[in-house]
């Protein structure tokens, strides 16, 4: 019996910083994901992380120097580089995206960077600093419109003890994008570069007095998927963030507003040059009808009653207000009846696309790292979509916004 051969084939190149041993996660997720993984790494990696991890674990000579005398393939920067599908490094240094940005082929990676014809991704980790440096920010956006593709740094505590953007966004979000952009349902690198995208995110907060509130349990990690999925496709993007419990992305423009009335402001401030609009937010239905001045004392009483009036739909606003080629989208998170109470919600508001899950689903609940959901567009029946990274589902939304723009051009 032969064989089975796996469906893609990825370099892996591991350069030299602390999260050198997350690597291997990302090994392992692609793995699972019918990958054939070949690893290379620089010499200061090694230092991290023995080569014969990576070795036993993809099957494969791991490749530091060209001209090792274990080497089986004096030429591998080479024939390494024309055999893969997908160049992805993890952790990228800030001393490897400038030798890439640079031409610099001083070492095994960025050889295979200048040799290769395959896309490139890569997950930048460095000290806050560094990352803040105008020389990265040059070399980054050198690199991104080369078509390299990055998967951001996350905000965090650092191996320094240093808290500030610079992180290791999560593995399986690496590799997800990475499998995204093998299977052909990623993005062209800067698709969205002329839209101007407003973004409402997370819960709401209405007063009951100073100290209590109502809200929801929306974390707002659906809405920072979508702005900065945005982002990095080359849109303006402005963030209306309400409660959250989730670090924001670096990039987009954040503004703050916690109530459903500060929201209903702040995006009527926004929207008059937006050419998209998504409603991410969970803005509360209901919010009491007058807050009380002072902390209200419970005494002696059992019980309390809150006389609440509505407030305002602000998606609805947005799409009854839109000027002419300004696409809405809005989202409908569910218990029951799921695709029919989303449907009615993109007719009665005159949507271009909704976005509908059921919250009572393993994997698409509020605060999961993953979503399980349904995309309606206006006209169309609905499409269900398997488990995935919000990330990864904030990429294939903004895939059917640039097809309904394209479509509308």
């Amino acid at each position: 019996m032969s064989e089975k051969k796996n469906q893609f084939k990825v370099g892996l190149g591991v350069t030299g910083g602390i999260a050198a041993y997350k690597a291997i996660e990302v090994l392992r997720l692609l793995q699972k994901s019918d990958c054939d993984v070949r690893v290379a790494m620089t010499t200061h990696a090694a230092e991290f992380i023995q080569p014969l991890t990576f070795r036993a674990l993809s099957g494969h000579y791991v490749l530091v120097d060209d001209y090792d005398s274990g080497n089986p393939d004096p030429i591998a920067h080479i024939n390494f580089s024309q055999e893969i599908d997908l160049f992805l490094v993890v952790p990228a240094t800030a001393n490897t995206l400038a030798k890439f940005a640079n031409g610099i082929a001083d070492d095994f990676i960025t050889s295979t960077y200048l040799a290769s014809t395959a896309p490139v991704l890569v997950a930048p980790a460095m000290n806050t600093t560094m990352w803040n440096q105008p020389a990265t920010a040059r070399n980054i956006a050198r690199l991104k419109s080369d078509g390299v593709r990055f998967v951001e740094p996350i905000a965090g505590e650092l191996a320094c003890k240093t808290v500030g953007t610079g992180k290791l966004e999560d593995v399986e979000n690496i590799a997800a994008q990475a499998m995204a952009m093998l299977k052909g349902t990623g993005h062209s690198a800067r698709d969205l570069e002329n839209e101007r995208v407003v973004i409402t995110v997370g819960g709401t907060r209405e007063a009951i007095d100073p100290v209590r509130f109502i809200s929801n349990r929306s974390s707002g990690r659906m809405g920072f998927a979508l702005a900065r999925a945005a982002f990095e496709r080359g849109a303006e993007v402005t963030v209306i963030a309400g409660s959250t419990s989730v670090d924001p992305p670096t990039g987009p423009r954040i503004i703050n507003a916690l109530s459903a009335a500060e929201m209903h402001e702040a995006v009527f401030e926004e929207i008059s040059d937006a050419t998209v609009f998504i409603g991410a937010a969970a803005v509360a239905d209901y919010r009491p009808k007058s807050a009380a001045a002072s902390k209200i004392k419970k005494k002696d009483r059992d019980e309390m009653s809150l006389e609440l009036e509505r407030t305002e739909d602000i998606l609805a606003k947005v799409s009854s207000t839109r000027r002419n080629g300004v696409i809405v989208a809005g989202f409908a998170a569910e218990t029951t009846n799921v695709v029919e109470y989303a449907t009615e919600k993109l007719k009665k508001k005159n949507l271009d696309l909704v976005i509908a899950n059921d919250i009572t689903k393993d994997g698409a609940g509020f605060n999961s790292e993953t979503n399980i959901a349904s995309i309606i567009e206006k006209g169309g029946a609905a499409e269900n979509l398997p488990k995935m990274s919000k990330l990864e589902l904030a990429h294939v939304i903004l895939d059917r916004i640039a097809k309904i723009r394209d479509a509308g051009k």
